[in-house]
């Protein structure tokens, strides 16, 4: 077992000691605003490697991405499709992940096919987590897979203590649920799941006139 920090993700120090971590290959548990995140650098093979190990995740099942910034997504997303580009715009940063075309330079390992799951959380300290990091990481929720997944700091330290390199403290997720998916890659757009961003929600926005 190795040993886990548990660290203030408002303090600064405490983020310069994260982004060093994730830059070494280390995971980092982490709150968001709807499940705590287990997350590592997306460019580098090995800790995406060990992020499967430690989540016990089917090599078929890909790994998202959360961005911190709008300025960001171009270092994840090949493409943004029309309904993405949309979607992004009324629901970002929130609990929607979308389904996009993934950059050419993303390791084949964090996706089974060329389409990557993006989303900008709406937590401050995730973003700021995300932003020392170099603006991108990837992210599932932290648990193993197929059981619930962790929405405080105590549950993520009580499941993955031993396990990774630190769990980030406290800041509730504002939502008890993982967020809402929808692929962007086919037309119409599909909604893999729902979660607190409904399905109406979404259809209305998908409806209304494309910005000029």
């Amino acid at each position: 077992m190795m040993q886990t920090l548990f660290l203030d993700g408002e303090k600064h120090s405490a983020l310069v000691k994260i982004a060093n971590l994730l830059q070494a290959g280390e995971l980092i548990a982490f709150p968001t605003d709807t499940v705590y995140g287990l997350g590592c650098d997306p460019y580098n093979p090995e800790a995406i490697a060990k992020l499967f190990t430690v989540k016990e995740r089917d090599l078929d099942k890909g790994i998202p991405i959360l961005v911190a910034d709008m300025s960001d997504l171009p270092k994840v997303c090949a493409d943004i499709p029309e309904a993405a580009a949309r979607l992004i715009r009324y629901f970002w940063p929130g609990a929607l992940t979308v389904i996009v075309p993934r950059h050419p330079q993303l390791p084949t390992s964090l996706s089974p096919n060329d389409s990557i799951a993006v989303r900008m959380p709406a937590h401050t300290v995730a973003r700021n987590i995300i932003r020392h990091a170099g603006g991108a990481l990837a992210t599932t929720s932290a648990n193993r897979s197929g059981e619930p997944p962790a929405l405080d700091s105590k549950m993520a330290w009580d499941i993955l203590q031993g396990k990774i390199a630190a769990v980030v403290d406290g800041y509730h997720a504002y939502h008890a649920a993982a967020s809402t998916i929808i692929d962007c890659t086919v037309i119409p757009p599909r909604i893999l799941r729902v979660g607190p961003i409904t399905e109406d929600e979404i259809n209305q926005v998908l409806q209304l006139p494309a910005t000029p």
